[in-house]
C-alpha cells in the first residue's frame, strides 16, 4: 500500500490532547483518540451532532451479536460461530439548529474548532465558533464524560450561545438505535464484520424530557436498555416536546436568544444489558441510574470523576523529562488502559477497549500479557476483576478442551462470551501459550498485591485445570525429556512447531505455580480431585520440559531446528508488509521470519532461564529477523535491548509502542486503539528503563536511561505500599511518601535492600554496558517511529514510507 504523508496534528501537552481544526481525512483516528470509555461503556469521539462521522460508535462490555463462521472446507473442532461487538444506543446525539441551518462542520464557516480530551478530568471538551450560511454565528461549548463512579452512566453538558443577534436555537437531544454501519472497502480482517439492523424493539417510551429503549439481538438474545434524562438551563421562556418510537427517541427543546445569551442542556445517559434479567429489571436498573445522576448533578459528578483520577495518577502517572512528546503519549496510553477496564466488572477486556469495532471486540491473551501487568500494579481492583471474568469462563474452556481431546482447560484465542470465534486454528486453537499467559497472570496479581483471596476464589481452578492441559498435550521422550509439539508461540509466521521456546518454559512456569497453589489452597485443591501424586507430577513435568538450544550459535532456537529454517529476503520484501499479505503462510511457516517477540518475549517473562551473555546474543540474532508485522512487538523488544544495553535502540522501540495511535503509525487507529501497545509503553519505561523484575515474592530494579531522557519518575503498588522511584543519570530515589510503618525489601542493582518510609533511599545511577554492538533490523523495518521529524510547529511528522496496517493471522 502506498502510504502518504501522515501527520501528528497534536501538540505535546503534559495532560492534554487537543485538536485544533476540522480534518475530515482523520476523522477516524480522531474518533478513537478522543474515546471515551469506563470499561462498561464505550463512547467513540464522534462530533456531538452525529455527522460527519467515520465509524459511530458506541458499545457495552460483553455485549455482542453472534453470526456464522464459514469454512471452504470444515473440520472438526472447528468454531462454528462468531462474535461480533454491536453497536448499541446511541445517546451523544445532540442536533442544533441555528434558525433553520442545521450545524454542519462542512457547512457554513469554521471560525474556531477545538476538542480537548483531559486526561486528568476525563472528560472531552469541545469548543466552536460557527457561522451559518445564513450567517448566523453561535458559540458552542460541549463538556462529555463516561462517569468512573456511576458504572451505567454518560453526562454530557451542551451549551449554545448567541453571538451576533436574535437567534433561535432549537436543540435536538436523542436515542438511535440501529445506526447504518459504516460503508468499508477495507480488507482488513479486524474490521468488524458489517451488523445490518442488529436489535429488535422490545419498547419505547418517551415523556417530559425523558425517554428509553430497550432492544434485544436478533441471535446472541441480549437486552441493552438505553435511557436519557436532561436539566435545561435558561432565563428564556423554552418550547418542549418529547417523542418515542421503535429505534428512536427525541428531546427538543426550542430558545429565541439574543446576543450573549445561552442556551444550556445537561443530558444524562443510562445503560445496562444483560442475558438473563427480565425487561423490567433492567428498565428499572437504567432509571436508577439515571435518578442517582438527578440527585448527584452535573457538578457532582465531574468532581467525583476528578478525584477519582487524581487518586489513580497519583500511583499510576509516569514523569518522563527530556521528551515531552512521549511524556503525552505514555499518559495517553496508560489513561486509555485504565478507561478499557475500569469498570470492566467481570467481562473481558477487549484489544480496542471500547474505542473500536476493531478485531469484533474480542479479547485475546494481549488483556494478560499486557494490559493487566500496568493494571495490577496501578488498579488492582480493575486487573482482579479482568481475571474473574476469565475464571467465569471456566466451563466454556473445559468443553473447549474436551473438543481438542485434551484434560483440563484450553482458553479461547479470541471471544467476547469465553466460547472460541477464531476460524484460523493454526495461529488460534494451537497458540496454546494462552492458557499458561492467564494462569501466570493469576500469580502475579497474588504477588504484586499479597492477596491470596482471589486465588481462593477463582484462580486455583483456573490454574489447576490449565496445568492439567499441560500435562495432556506434552509427552516424555525416551530421554526422560518432556516436549510439547504442534503448537503456535506468539510469533504467527511460525505456526505448529514443536518446542517452541516461550510455550515450553511458561508451560512449565504453569505446573509450578499449580503444585505452589495447591499448597496454599489445600482444602479447594482437595475439591478439584488434586492428589499428592499429581502435583509432584506438575513439579517433575516442569523440571524435565526440553528447552533447545543451538550452540554452534549460541543462540535459543524459537523452536525446535528454527535456526535451520531458510532465510528470508528482506530485501525482496520492501513495500510489502505486512508479509501475510504478500506471502503464503506456507512460506512463512518454513523460513526464519517473525511476526512479533517470541523468544525475545520469553526472555522478558522468564528471564531467570538466560544467562546475560545469553539475552544478548538472542537480541541480536531475532532482532534481525524480527518483521513487527503486529504492534504487540515494539514494546517487547524494547525492554530486551534496554536490558541488554542497547538503550537508544529501546527508546526508538518505546517511541513506537507510545505513539501507535497518536501518530497513527499502522494507518488503522479508525478501527480502534491498539491498547497492548499504549499499556506497553508504560511497561518499557518500568521494565525496560526503570528495570523492575519480580523474583519470587520480592521485586528488582535495575534502572537505566537512554540519553534523550534526562529523568524518569514512576509509581508502584507492592504489597499494600506504594513505592516512587526517580531515576535521572547520576542517581536513583526510592521512597514511601506520606506512608507510615511502611516497608518494602527488594533487590537494586542486585544488592537486597529495604525502603521504609523514614527517609528516602539514594544510589548511585549504574551504566549499563552493552555485550554486542546494536543490531540492525531487517530492512525497512526500523523502528517505524525513527521516521518522526520534529515540525515548526512543535508536532512532529511521519515521513513517507512503505507500511501496511498489521493484521491478525486469524480470519
Amino acid at each position: 500500500m502506498k502510504v502518504s504523508d501522515s501527520r501528528l496534528r497534536f501538540q505535546p501537552e503534559p495532560w492534554t490532547i487537543t485538536e485544533r481544526r476540522v480534518d475530515l481525512t482523520k476523522l477516524g483516528q480522531t474518533e478513537s483518540v478522543f474515546a471515551l470509555s469506563n470499561g462498561h461503556i464505550g463512547l467513540r469521539g464522534n462530533f456531538d451532532e452525529g455527522e460527519p462521522s467515520a465509524i459511530p460508535g458506541t458499545y457495552l462490555g460483553g455485549f455482542y451479536e453472534e453470526r456464522p463462521l464459514p469454512y471452504a472446507e470444515a473440520g472438526y473442532g472447528y468454531p462454528e460461530t462468531g462474535q461480533t461487538v454491536v453497536n448499541v444506543t446511541n445517546g451523544k446525539l445532540i442536533r442544533l439548529m441555528v434558525d433553520d441551518s442545521p450545524f454542519d462542520v462542512r457547512y457554513g464557516t469554521i471560525e474556531d474548532h477545538r476538542r480537548v480530551l483531559d486526561m486528568r478530568a476525563g472528560t472531552l471538551k469541545r469548543h466552536v465558533t460557527w457561522t451559518s450560511p445564513a450567517g448566523r454565528t453561535v458559540r458552542v461549548e460541549s463538556t462529555r464524560l463516561v462517569s468512573f463512579t456511576h458504572r451505567a452512566l454518560v453526562a454530557i453538558r451542551y451549551q449554545v450561545t448567541a453571538l451576533d443577534g436574535p437567534t433561535r436555537i432549537t436543540l435536538q437531544s436523542e436515542l438511535v438505535a440501529n445506526e447504518a454501519p459504516p460503508v468499508t472497502t477495507s480488507n482488513d480482517p479486524r474490521v468488524a464484520a458489517a451488523l445490518d439492523q442488529p436489535l429488535e424493539v422490545i419498547s419505547s417510551e418517551g415523556a417530559d424530557g425523558n425517554a428509553m429503549l430497550i432492544h434485544r439481538t436478533r441471535a446472541s438474545g441480549l437486552t441493552v436498555a438505553a435511557a436519557m434524562r436532561h436539566n435545561v438551563d435558561t432565563p428564556l421562556t423554552t418550547f418542549t416536546s418529547t417523542e418515542a418510537f421503535d429505534d428512536w427517541a427525541r428531546f427538543t427543546v426550542i430558545a429565541d436568544l439574543a446576543e450573549g445569551e445561552d442556551l444550556t442542556i445537561t443530558k444524562f445517559v443510562g445503560y445496562g444489558w444483560s442475558a438473563t434479567r427480565s425487561t423490567p429489571a433492567l428498565r428499572d436498573q437504567v432509571a436508577a441510574a439515571l435518578d442517582g445522576a438527578m440527585f448527584t448533578g452535573w457538578d457532582g459528578i465531574a468532581s467525583e470523576q476528578r478525584r477519582y483520577l487524581d487518586e489513580f495518577w497519583d500511583v499510576a502517572d509516569v514523569q518522563v523529562e527530556g521528551a515531552l512528546e512521549l511524556q503525552q503519549a505514555v499518559r495517553f496510553g496508560t489513561f486509555h488502559t485504565l478507561q478499557a477496564g475500569a469498570r470492566a466488572e467481570r467481562r473481558g477486556i477487549a484489544a480496542k477497549g471500547l474505542t473500536g469495532p476493531g478485531y469484533d471486540g474480542h479479547c485475546f491473551w494481549d488483556t494478560e500479557a499486557f494490559v493487566l501487568p500496568l493494571l495490577i500494579m496501578t488498579h488492582p481492583r480493575a486487573a482482579a476483576d479482568a481475571l474473574r471474568w476469565r475464571a467465569s469462563t471456566l466451563p466454556q474452556a473445559k468443553h473447549r478442551a474436551a473438543t481438542l481431546h485434551l484434560r483440563g482447560a484450553a482458553f479461547p484465542w479470541r471471544t467476547i462470551n469465553g466460547d472460541e470465534t477464531g476460524a484460523y486454528w493454526p495461529a488460534g486453537t494451537a497458540a496454546l501459550h494462552l492458557n499458561a499467559d492467564i494462569a501466570s497472570a493469576f500469580e502475579d496479581y497474588r504477588r504484586v498485591t499479597g492477596d491470596n483471596e482471589l486465588e481462593r476464589e477463582c484462580g486455583i481452578d483456573v490454574i489447576v485445570e490449565t496445568a492439567r492441559m499441560w500435562m495432556s498435550i506434552s509427552h516424555l521422550d525416551r530421554d526422560g525429556l518432556r516436549h510439547i509439539d504442534g503448537v503456535t508461540g506468539p510469533d504467527e509466521y511460525t505456526g505448529v512447531v514443536d518446542d517452541n521456546v516461550f510455550t515450553n518454559m511458561m508451560a512449565a512456569r504453569n505446573l509450578r505455580i499449580a503444585a505452589a497453589a495447591c499448597g496454599r489452597q489445600a482444602k479447594r485443591a482437595l475439591d478439584l480431585g488434586v492428589t499428592e501424586d499429581e502435583i509432584e507430577s506438575w513439579r517433575a513435568a516442569a523440571k524435565s520440559m526440553y528447552i533447545p538450544y543451538d550452540e554452534e550459535l549460541g543462540v535459543h532456537p524459537q523452536c525446535e531446528n528454527f535456526t535451520r529454517y531458510a532465510e528470508w529476503d528482506f530485501e525482496a520484501s520492501l513495500g510489502r508488509y505486512p508479509l501475510m499479505l504478500h506471502a503464503p503462510y506456507f512460506q512463512l511457516y518454513r523460513t526464519q521470519t517473525v511476526k512479533q517477540a517470541d523468544l525475545v518475549l520469553a526472555m522478558q517473562w522468564c528471564g531467570e532461564n538466560f544467562t546475560p551473555e545469553q539475552k544478548a546474543r538472542n537480541v541480536d540474532y531475532y532482532e534481525r529477523i524480527t518483521v513487527r508485522d503486529s504492534s504487540l512487538s515494539a514494546c517487547t523488544q524494547a525492554v530486551m535491548c534496554a536490558e541488554v544495553g542497547h538503550l537508544d535502540l529501546a527508546y526508538e522501540y518505546l517511541r513506537e509502542a507510545a505513539l501507535m495511535d497518536l501518530a497513527d503509525l499502522q494507518h488503522n487507529t479508525q478501527d480502534g486503539l491498539h491498547i497492548s501497545s499504549l499499556a506497553g509503553a508504560w511497561t518499557v519505561l518500568v521494565e525496560g528503563f526503570g528495570g523492575l523484575r519480580e523474583h519470587g515474592e520480592t521485586i528488582s530494579l535495575s534502572p537505566a536511561l537512554p540519553d534523550r531522557i534526562t529523568s524518569l519518575g514512576f509509581g508502584l503498588r507492592w504489597r499494600g505500599a506504594r513505592l516512587q522511584v526517580s531515576i535521572n543519570h547520576d542517581e536513583v530515589r526510592l521512597e514511601l511518601p506520606n506512608q507510615r510503618d511502611k516497608t518494602v525489601p527488594l533487590r537494586l542493582y542486585g544488592d537486597d535492600v529495604v525502603v521504609n518510609c523514614d527517609e528516602p533511599l539514594i544510589v548511585p545511577m549504574e551504566k549499563r554496558i552493552p555485550l554486542l554492538p546494536p543490531p540492525e533490523q531487517p530492512a525497512g523495518r526500523q523502528p517505524f517511529a525513527k521516521d518522526l521529524a520534529p515540525l515548526a510547529d512543535g508536532t512532529e511528522q511521519a515521513t513517507p514510507r512503505e507500511v501496511e496496517p498489521e493484521y491478525p493471522d486469524v480470519w
